[in-house]
């Protein structure tokens, strides 16, 4: 599951300055025209047969079930507005930095020992610019969710953990998370 990359995906709506289209068709057309044409591409990501994205393209099909529903809303969201969300993420990684609120086990290496029990928390950390900067850029370049944890975790270690310079050498793993969000 690629939690971070999906809180990343999720905070972008917030931004758009148009609603997503209503009809299937509406939307099925949305999507092709974001994948070039590519239909077969449109259908993967959907989980559905191309035939299926045909027919809500000609509108033979107009009422999808509820899986096919929010299929179509989670991957409209990734590709509506691409020119809103880029000016977006260029904020947040170059002034704003982005919120991220979670609900996550961390653990910890310090030069007086570790825990060998990561202690659950709910935090919410601001993180600087910098730390958006190399998220959005790690999203962009395909890093694993794993990768992200890491950028992540070291932007809790030192803005939340360390607070800008207390608890030197210090190391935090960010592991097992139950709810995260983000906005930016």
């Amino acid at each position: 599951m690629e939690e971070i990359t999906d809180a990343l995906d999720r905070a972008a709506p917030e931004h758009f300055t148009q609603d997503l289209p209503k009809s299937a068709q509406a939307q099925m057309r949305a999507l092709v025209k974001a994948a070039k044409g590519d239909k077969k591409a449109v259908a993967a990501a959907l989980g559905v047969d191309p035939n299926t994205v045909r027919r809500y393209l000609t509108g033979r099909r107009k009422h999808p079930r509820s899986a096919l529903r929010e299929a179509l809303v989670r991957e409209l969201q990734k590709v509506w507005q691409p020119g809103i969300r880029r000016k977006a993420r260029n904020q947040a990684a170059s002034t704003g930095g982005i919120t991220v609120e979670v609900r996550a086990y961390f653990g910890y290496t310090a030069p007086t020992g570790t825990t060998d029990e990561p202690r659950l928390r709910p935090l919410t950390v601001h993180l600087p610019p910098a730390y958006a900067e190399r998220l959005f850029a790690a999203q962009d370049q395909g890093a694993s969710d794993q990768e992200m944890r890491e950028i992540m975790a070291e932007g809790f270690q030192e803005i939340y953990f360390k607070d800008g310079g207390r608890a030197a050498g210090l190391k935090v793993e960010f592991t097992g998370i139950q709810a995260i969000d983000v906005s930016y």
